[in-house]
């Protein structure tokens, strides 16, 4: 694979850019592997990448139904932060954002990280007490966090309406300086590039419709491009979690899928050079380098397997942010997506072994599955070559909500769809 760099892209240019080499390849697959990843968005990939890199694993196989990063990696609003309250998703999260900061040198991919911060905004003083503990957790945990003034705020994003008569006036709000975005796509295309040069096939248009078996030993897949035995098989299906459970004859699991729409704005001029959020309801809102207004709020209220929403959470969207920004009243919409998110009962993920014999599970990602990808897959990657948990991801089992180890950041309860 070539190495992009200042003297290539001088080179391609004045040779018309006839000679760039496809990020990765598109090879048959093997009747056999060590691993099969199943799916190709951001934790598939980046799983796979750091099988290889990390524990030198390279007889690997990414097997993607459709074309790869038609998922929830290219389907949500780019937002990377870790500013979370208890401990066990605070580590995890600020280790993936450690791996963030140096994503692009170590793909040698641009993946457009911007650390433009991101803000809660707070609207009552419960609210605001709360994000004073939630920023104390997060500094004893060595992570930044920094409470803001309403004046300081007003600097930061001058077209919010931080005024008396705001329909819900801002009190101050808990920031994370080091958060902020990333190019969705160019995370998949940078992942893909990586996995494939170190050895790792990534087979897209291949869905796999059942499991091989020894027993209750997983020993590979059937798909539609044929069967692979694999040592180990690894799902990473997002919201497809439970249909692939199926296959492997798994009717329940502790999660549900629901749709998660997104939407985007015209370009306009920059307004706002941060990642906010809405403390009076479930909004949220950042700029894009295009200068679209990229925004999303609530799940859809139903279970899903549709890439689709309903024009409620539309409304309901407009109208929360309009309550932010009423100067956006005439802003046109340029359009909207909706993404598959599996939700667990405490909005925590799940990373772990089994529940079969020479099965790994990745799922459970909620609303957090674009910012955790570069940990998750790490975490995950770890998890499959040692056949045991790192110590980031050892709290994210399947038996926890057996045993009642919840890991609940909200605090709503067994209530998948409010997480």
């Amino acid at each position: 694979m070539a190495e992009y760099s200042a003297f290539s892209l001088l080179r391609n240019a004045l040779t018309g850019n006839q000679d760039w080499k496809p990020a990765w390849r598109k090879p048959d697959p093997k009747a056999s592997y060590d691993v099969i990843v199943i799916g190709g968005g951001g934790h598939g990939l980046s799983t796979a990448y750091y099988l290889a890199k990390e524990h030198g694993i390279t007889n690997v196989a990414v097997l993607e139904k459709g074309w790869l990063g038609s998922g929830n990696v290219g389907r949500n609003t780019t937002a990377v932060r870790s500013n979370y309250l208890l401990p066990q998703n605070t580590r995890f999260y600020e280790h993936s954002m450690k791996l963030w900061e140096n994503l692009s040198h170590d793909l040698n991919y641009n993946v457009m990280f911007s650390q433009r911060g991101c803000l809660n905004l707070a609207h009552t003083p419960a609210q605001l007490d709360d994000y004073a503990r939630r920023g104390n957790a997060m500094r004893h945990l060595g992570v930044d966090a920094e409470l803001m003034s309403v004046s300081e705020i007003k600097r930061l994003v001058p077209a919010l309406d931080v005024s008396g008569s705001a329909r819900f006036p801002v009190l101050g709000g808990l920031m994370q300086p080091r958060a902020g975005t990333a190019r969705h796509d160019a995370v998949a295309w940078g992942y893909a590039r990586g996995a494939d040069r170190r050895g790792v096939d990534i087979i897209e248009n291949c869905e796999v419709t059942g499991f091989l078996r020894d027993g209750d030993q997983i020993i590979g897949v059937t798909t539609t491009r044929g069967d692979i035995r694999a040592k180990k098989v690894a799902l990473a299906v997002a919201g497809s979690t439970g249909h692939v459970m199926q296959l492997a004859g798994i009717s329940h699991m502790p999660i549900e899928s629901h749709v998660l729409q997104a939407f985007v704005t015209e370009s306009l001029k920059p307004i706002i050079d941060t990642v906010l959020t809405f403390g009076m309801g479930h909004f949220y809102i950042s700029q894009s380098d295009k200068g679209g207004l990229v925004y999303g709020g609530d799940l859809d209220g139903y279970n899903s397997y549709a890439q689709r929403g309903s024009l409620p959470v539309v409304d309901e969207v407009m109208s929360e942010m309009l309550a932010l920004f009423p100067g956006l009243a005439r802003v046109r919409m340029l359009r909207s997506w909706g993404g598959l998110c599996d939700m667990t009962m405490d909005g925590s993920p799940i990373i772990t072994t089994g529940p079969l014999p020479g099965m790994y599970l990745n799922c459970g990602w909620c609303y957090g599955g674009f910012k955790a990808t570069p940990a998750s897959g790490w975490c995950f990657a770890w998890t499959i070559a040692k056949d045991e948990p790192h110590e980031f991801n050892a709290p994210f089992t399947l038996d926890r909500f057996y045993r009642g180890l919840v890991i609940d950041d909200k605090g709503q309860g067994a209530t998948p769809r409010l997480h």
